[in-house]
Protein backbone atom coordinates (compact mmCIF):
# COMPACT_ATOMS: atom_id res chain seq x y z
CA UNK A 1 0.00 0.00 0.00
CA UNK A 2 2.57 2.23 0.94
CA UNK A 3 4.08 1.63 -2.93
CA UNK A 4 0.77 2.13 -4.51
CA UNK A 5 0.31 5.75 -3.28
CA UNK A 6 3.52 7.17 -4.30
CA UNK A 7 3.25 5.60 -7.56
CA UNK A 8 0.00 7.03 -7.70
CA UNK A 9 1.19 10.55 -6.81
CA UNK A 10 3.52 10.05 -9.75
CA UNK A 11 1.17 9.44 -12.49
CA UNK A 12 -0.96 12.17 -11.22
CA UNK A 13 2.54 14.59 -11.22
CA UNK A 14 3.08 13.08 -14.96
CA UNK A 15 -0.37 13.95 -16.01
CA UNK A 16 -0.52 17.21 -14.70
CA UNK A 17 2.82 18.04 -16.35
CA UNK A 18 1.52 16.61 -19.46
CA UNK A 19 -1.58 18.71 -19.42
CA UNK A 20 0.45 21.51 -18.36
CA UNK A 21 1.64 21.58 -21.68
CA UNK A 22 0.14 22.59 -25.37
CA UNK A 23 1.51 22.97 -29.23
CA UNK A 24 0.43 25.58 -31.45
CA UNK A 25 1.14 24.10 -35.16
CA UNK A 26 1.90 25.82 -38.14
CA UNK A 27 -1.50 27.51 -39.55
CA UNK A 28 -2.51 27.54 -35.86
CA UNK A 29 -3.62 30.46 -34.02
CA UNK A 30 -4.07 29.07 -29.85
CA UNK A 31 -6.86 31.14 -27.26
CA UNK A 32 -5.85 30.84 -23.27
CA UNK A 33 -9.07 30.71 -21.47
CA UNK A 34 -9.25 30.66 -17.18
CA UNK A 35 -12.83 29.75 -16.41
CA UNK A 36 -13.80 30.63 -19.34
CA UNK A 37 -12.29 34.26 -19.58
CA UNK A 38 -9.88 34.80 -22.06
CA UNK A 39 -6.27 35.23 -20.42
CA UNK A 40 -3.90 35.33 -23.86
CA UNK A 41 -4.54 35.06 -27.41
CA UNK A 42 -0.80 36.19 -29.08
CA UNK A 43 0.49 32.71 -29.18
CA UNK A 44 3.34 31.41 -31.72
CA UNK A 45 3.48 28.53 -33.08
CA UNK A 46 6.01 25.63 -30.92
CA UNK A 47 5.69 24.88 -27.76
CA UNK A 48 3.97 27.02 -24.47
CA UNK A 49 2.94 25.95 -20.73
CA UNK A 50 -0.83 26.69 -19.40
CA UNK A 51 -1.62 26.02 -15.74
CA UNK A 52 -2.96 22.42 -15.54
CA UNK A 53 -6.86 22.08 -14.30
CA UNK A 54 -7.62 25.72 -14.04
CA UNK A 55 -6.52 27.01 -18.10
CA UNK A 56 -7.85 25.41 -21.60
CA UNK A 57 -6.57 25.93 -24.61
CA UNK A 58 -8.64 26.72 -27.85
CA UNK A 59 -6.60 25.89 -31.25
CA UNK A 60 -8.21 27.60 -34.24
CA UNK A 61 -7.18 27.36 -38.17
CA UNK A 62 -4.82 30.20 -39.06
CA UNK A 63 -5.48 29.20 -42.88
CA UNK A 64 -8.06 30.64 -45.26
CA UNK A 65 -11.38 28.57 -45.19
CA UNK A 66 -14.19 28.13 -47.72
CA UNK A 67 -17.39 29.04 -48.02
CA UNK A 68 -19.34 27.76 -50.05
CA UNK A 69 -23.27 28.78 -49.98
CA UNK A 70 -25.91 27.03 -51.97
CA UNK A 71 -27.48 28.62 -54.81
CA UNK A 72 -29.68 31.80 -54.17
CA UNK A 73 -32.64 33.76 -55.78
CA UNK A 74 -31.98 37.56 -56.35
CA UNK A 75 -34.04 40.22 -58.14
CA UNK A 76 -32.80 42.70 -60.51
CA UNK A 77 -33.41 46.50 -60.82
CA UNK A 78 -36.50 45.36 -62.92
CA UNK A 79 -37.93 43.19 -60.61
CA UNK A 80 -36.20 39.78 -62.84
CA UNK A 81 -35.11 37.17 -60.92
CA UNK A 82 -31.82 35.46 -60.95
CA UNK A 83 -30.20 32.73 -59.53
CA UNK A 84 -27.12 33.19 -58.16
CA UNK A 85 -24.24 30.57 -57.08
CA UNK A 86 -21.36 32.15 -54.77
CA UNK A 87 -18.51 31.23 -53.05
CA UNK A 88 -16.02 33.13 -49.91
CA UNK A 89 -12.67 32.63 -48.73
CA UNK A 90 -12.42 34.14 -45.25
CA UNK A 91 -9.84 33.51 -42.25
CA UNK A 92 -10.29 34.33 -38.44
CA UNK A 93 -8.53 38.08 -38.04
CA UNK A 94 -9.31 38.49 -34.30
CA UNK A 95 -9.51 35.24 -32.10
CA UNK A 96 -10.93 36.94 -28.90
CA UNK A 97 -13.79 38.52 -31.03
CA UNK A 98 -14.36 34.96 -33.08
CA UNK A 99 -14.50 32.88 -29.61
CA UNK A 100 -16.41 35.70 -28.21
CA UNK A 101 -19.52 35.59 -31.25
CA UNK A 102 -19.54 32.08 -32.01
CA UNK A 103 -17.68 29.93 -28.92
CA UNK A 104 -14.50 28.80 -31.45
CA UNK A 105 -17.46 26.87 -33.52
CA UNK A 106 -16.37 27.14 -37.42
CA UNK A 107 -20.24 25.65 -38.02
CA UNK A 108 -21.77 28.62 -36.09
CA UNK A 109 -19.18 31.26 -37.90
CA UNK A 110 -20.28 30.10 -41.03
CA UNK A 111 -23.80 29.63 -40.47
CA UNK A 112 -23.66 33.55 -39.14
CA UNK A 113 -21.52 34.51 -42.20
CA UNK A 114 -23.86 33.47 -45.02
CA UNK A 115 -26.82 36.00 -44.48
CA UNK A 116 -23.96 38.99 -44.25
CA UNK A 117 -22.91 38.17 -47.77
CA UNK A 118 -26.42 37.39 -48.87
CA UNK A 119 -27.50 40.38 -48.38
CA UNK A 120 -24.59 42.31 -49.51
CA UNK A 121 -25.08 40.47 -52.90
CA UNK A 122 -28.65 41.10 -52.79
CA UNK A 123 -28.64 45.15 -52.64
CA UNK A 124 -25.79 45.05 -55.44
CA UNK A 125 -28.16 42.98 -57.80
CA UNK A 126 -31.03 44.74 -56.83
CA UNK A 127 -29.33 47.99 -58.21
CA UNK A 128 -28.74 46.79 -61.78
CA UNK A 129 -30.52 45.65 -64.47
CA UNK A 130 -30.53 42.52 -66.31
CA UNK A 131 -28.69 43.46 -69.01
CA UNK A 132 -25.96 44.95 -66.83
CA UNK A 133 -25.36 41.48 -65.13
CA UNK A 134 -25.10 39.51 -68.58
CA UNK A 135 -22.83 41.70 -70.09
CA UNK A 136 -20.15 41.86 -67.03
CA UNK A 137 -19.65 44.05 -63.88
CA UNK A 138 -19.13 40.52 -61.69
CA UNK A 139 -16.26 41.97 -60.22
CA UNK A 140 -17.13 45.04 -58.98
CA UNK A 141 -19.88 43.28 -57.50
CA UNK A 142 -17.80 40.90 -55.85
CA UNK A 143 -14.98 43.64 -54.55
CA UNK A 144 -18.18 45.86 -53.63
CA UNK A 145 -19.55 42.92 -51.63
CA UNK A 146 -15.90 41.87 -50.23
CA UNK A 147 -15.85 45.48 -48.95
CA UNK A 148 -18.50 45.74 -47.25
CA UNK A 149 -18.84 42.28 -45.32
CA UNK A 150 -15.15 42.23 -44.15
CA UNK A 151 -15.64 45.54 -42.33
CA UNK A 152 -18.96 44.21 -40.82
CA UNK A 153 -17.39 40.35 -40.28
CA UNK A 154 -14.28 41.95 -38.83
CA UNK A 155 -16.04 43.90 -36.46
CA UNK A 156 -19.21 41.69 -35.40
CA UNK A 157 -17.14 38.15 -35.76
CA UNK A 158 -13.65 38.83 -35.93
CA UNK A 159 -13.39 37.39 -39.25
CA UNK A 160 -11.76 38.83 -42.80
CA UNK A 161 -13.36 38.08 -46.15
CA UNK A 162 -10.15 37.60 -48.46
CA UNK A 163 -12.42 37.21 -51.37
CA UNK A 164 -15.73 36.50 -52.75
CA UNK A 165 -16.65 34.89 -55.98
CA UNK A 166 -19.93 34.37 -58.07
CA UNK A 167 -19.16 31.24 -59.89
CA UNK A 168 -22.63 30.80 -61.81
CA UNK A 169 -25.71 33.22 -62.50
CA UNK A 170 -28.37 31.23 -63.97
CA UNK A 171 -31.83 32.87 -65.56
CA UNK A 172 -35.08 31.25 -64.52
CA UNK A 173 -36.56 29.43 -67.62
CA UNK A 174 -39.16 32.24 -68.54
CA UNK A 175 -36.47 35.23 -68.28
CA UNK A 176 -34.23 32.88 -70.37
CA UNK A 177 -36.75 32.15 -72.85
CA UNK A 178 -37.72 36.28 -73.08
CA UNK A 179 -33.27 36.78 -73.03
CA UNK A 180 -33.12 34.65 -75.51
CA UNK A 181 -35.90 36.10 -78.21
CA UNK A 182 -34.38 39.64 -77.15
CA UNK A 183 -31.01 38.39 -78.21
CA UNK A 184 -32.08 36.46 -81.17
CA UNK A 185 -33.99 39.97 -82.19
CA UNK A 186 -30.77 41.99 -82.23
CA UNK A 187 -28.92 39.46 -84.15
CA UNK A 188 -31.44 39.20 -86.84
CA UNK A 189 -31.56 43.17 -86.95
CA UNK A 190 -28.13 43.16 -87.22
CA UNK A 191 -27.76 40.23 -89.85
CA UNK A 192 -30.74 42.05 -92.01
CA UNK A 193 -28.62 45.36 -91.93
CA UNK A 194 -25.16 43.67 -92.88
CA UNK A 195 -26.99 42.07 -95.49
CA UNK A 196 -29.18 45.37 -96.59
CA UNK A 197 -25.18 47.09 -96.60
CA UNK A 198 -24.21 44.07 -98.54
CA UNK A 199 -26.67 44.51 -101.21
CA UNK A 200 -26.12 48.31 -101.48
CA UNK A 201 -22.71 47.84 -102.37
CA UNK A 202 -22.83 44.92 -104.79
CA UNK A 203 -25.44 47.15 -106.71
CA UNK A 204 -22.56 50.32 -106.26
CA UNK A 205 -20.02 47.69 -107.65
CA UNK A 206 -22.61 45.83 -110.35
CA UNK A 207 -23.46 49.61 -111.80
CA UNK A 208 -19.67 51.08 -111.88
CA UNK A 209 -18.93 47.54 -113.65
CA UNK A 210 -21.79 48.17 -116.14
CA UNK A 211 -20.64 51.87 -116.37
CA UNK A 212 -16.95 51.21 -117.44
CA UNK A 213 -18.49 48.15 -119.94
CA UNK A 214 -20.34 50.79 -122.12
CA UNK A 215 -17.92 53.69 -121.83
CA UNK A 216 -14.85 50.33 -122.89
CA UNK A 217 -17.41 48.94 -125.29
CA UNK A 218 -18.14 53.01 -126.74
CA UNK A 219 -14.23 53.09 -126.83
CA UNK A 220 -13.81 49.96 -128.50
CA UNK A 221 -16.74 50.52 -131.57
CA UNK A 222 -15.46 54.35 -131.91
CA UNK A 223 -11.66 52.81 -132.46
CA UNK A 224 -12.98 50.03 -134.78
CA UNK A 225 -15.24 52.40 -137.09
CA UNK A 226 -11.92 54.75 -137.27
CA UNK A 227 -10.12 52.26 -138.42
CA UNK A 228 -12.93 50.64 -140.23
CA UNK A 229 -13.30 54.38 -142.24
CA UNK A 230 -9.53 54.12 -142.49
CA UNK A 231 -9.08 50.94 -144.34
CA UNK A 232 -12.34 51.75 -146.95
CA UNK A 233 -10.68 55.34 -147.43
CA UNK A 234 -7.47 53.17 -148.28
CA UNK A 235 -9.39 50.57 -150.50
CA UNK A 236 -10.88 53.46 -152.53
CA UNK A 237 -7.85 55.42 -152.72
CA UNK A 238 -6.21 51.59 -154.11
CA UNK A 239 -8.95 50.88 -156.13
CA UNK A 240 -9.07 54.39 -157.54
CA UNK A 241 -5.57 54.36 -158.53
CA UNK A 242 -5.77 50.86 -160.08
CA UNK A 243 -8.63 51.98 -162.13
CA UNK A 244 -6.50 54.71 -163.46
CA UNK A 245 -4.22 52.46 -164.62
CA UNK A 246 -6.06 50.06 -166.07
CA UNK A 247 -9.66 50.63 -166.51
CA UNK A 248 -10.25 47.69 -168.62
CA UNK A 249 -8.52 45.12 -165.95
CA UNK A 250 -10.46 47.00 -163.15
CA UNK A 251 -13.76 46.05 -165.31
CA UNK A 252 -12.92 42.79 -165.83
CA UNK A 253 -11.69 42.06 -162.18
CA UNK A 254 -14.70 43.09 -160.82
CA UNK A 255 -16.76 41.30 -162.70
CA UNK A 256 -14.84 38.24 -161.99
CA UNK A 257 -15.65 39.47 -158.18
CA UNK A 258 -19.64 39.64 -159.05
CA UNK A 259 -19.28 35.92 -160.80
CA UNK A 260 -17.79 34.45 -157.71
CA UNK A 261 -20.03 36.00 -155.37
CA UNK A 262 -23.51 35.21 -157.34
CA UNK A 263 -22.22 31.51 -158.24
CA UNK A 264 -20.39 30.80 -154.97
CA UNK A 265 -22.86 27.89 -153.61
CA UNK A 266 -23.22 26.61 -157.27
CA UNK A 267 -27.36 26.99 -156.59
CA UNK A 268 -27.94 30.34 -157.77
CA UNK A 269 -30.15 31.05 -160.73
CA UNK A 270 -29.85 34.68 -162.79
CA UNK A 271 -32.35 35.45 -165.47
CA UNK A 272 -30.37 37.70 -167.65
CA UNK A 273 -30.83 38.71 -171.36
CA UNK A 274 -27.87 37.14 -173.54
CA UNK A 275 -26.58 40.46 -174.67
CA UNK A 276 -26.55 41.31 -171.07
CA UNK A 277 -23.39 43.65 -169.50
CA UNK A 278 -23.09 41.35 -166.91
CA UNK A 279 -22.37 38.78 -169.27
CA UNK A 280 -20.04 40.53 -171.07
CA UNK A 281 -16.94 38.25 -170.25
CA UNK A 282 -18.57 35.03 -170.96
CA UNK A 283 -19.45 35.67 -174.45
CA UNK A 284 -16.89 38.10 -175.85
CA UNK A 285 -14.42 39.56 -173.28
CA UNK A 286 -12.56 41.63 -176.05
CA UNK A 287 -16.08 43.36 -176.84
CA UNK A 288 -16.16 47.40 -175.99
CA UNK A 289 -18.40 48.10 -172.79
CA UNK A 290 -21.47 49.53 -173.62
Amino acid sequence: MKRIVPAIVVVLLILLGLNSLFVVGEGENALLLQFGRIVRTDYRPGLHFKVPLLQQVMLFDNRILSLDAPPERYFTSEKKSVNVDFYAKWRIADNAAFYRATGGDQLQAEQRLTPVIKDALRFEFNARTLEELISGGRKDITERVRQQTDASARKNLGIAIVDVRIKRIDLPDEVSESVYKRMKAERLQLANELRYTGQEAAAKIQADADRQALVLKADANRDAAKIRGDGDAQAAAIYAQSYGQDPEFFAFYRSMAAYAKSFKDGKGVLVLKPDSEFLRYFSDPAAPKR
